[in-house]
């Protein structure tokens, strides 16, 4: 007979998922930044890879406090965006509208970890985890953040160069 499963297991495992989607993020990164032609894009993608690296440990700090050991499970959702990424950049190289694409491919990555961390934020604070919960609402901030500067740098140049 299979164990009733609860809030923490789904935390748990949608723990692991975003891990392993954080450590694919972390390798797709250089590949990204050696694609953009934008040197603010670049500085963007960099800036990004040392916030991934911090959000790695925050995460097994979680992992941590449950007791647990830090393990991935394999992310269907960020193979796919990562293979569009891929596909953009094999696409649009050396093209005017490749950094657009780049953008685009970082923010559907920022929406999806948004997604991620600010519903486990949420079952950490239901589950009564306020030190889980304080930890993914640093990252929850940092992708925010992400997400917005990567908005100002496509409206300020990048879509304008790529029309």
């Amino acid at each position: 007979m299979n164990k009733e499963k609860k809030l923490e297991d789904l935390f748990l495992d949608t723990l692991k998922d975003i891990y392993y989607a954080e450590k694919k993020i972390l390798r797709a990164l250089p590949k990204m930044r050696r694609a953009a032609s934008s040197a603010e894009l670049q500085q963007a993608f960099d800036l990004h890879r040392e916030q991934t690296e911090g959000q790695i440990e925050r995460l097994e700090q979680v992992f941590e406090l449950m007791g647990k050991k830090a393990r991935g499970k394999t992310c269907d959702a960020i193979e796919g965006i990562i293979a569009e990424a891929e596909e953009i950049m094999e696409e649009f190289k050396g093209q005017p509208a490749l950094d657009a694409g780049l953008i685009s491919s970082a923010q559907a990555v920022e929406h999806y970890e948004i997604a991620r961390y600010g519903t486990l934020k949420r079952w950490a604070m239901d589950l009564g985890m306020k030190d889980a919960a304080k930890l993914l609402d640093e990252t929850l901030q940092e992708e925010s953040q992400t997400d917005q500067n990567l908005s100002s740098l496509a409206e300020g140049k990048v879509n304008k160069k790529a029309a």
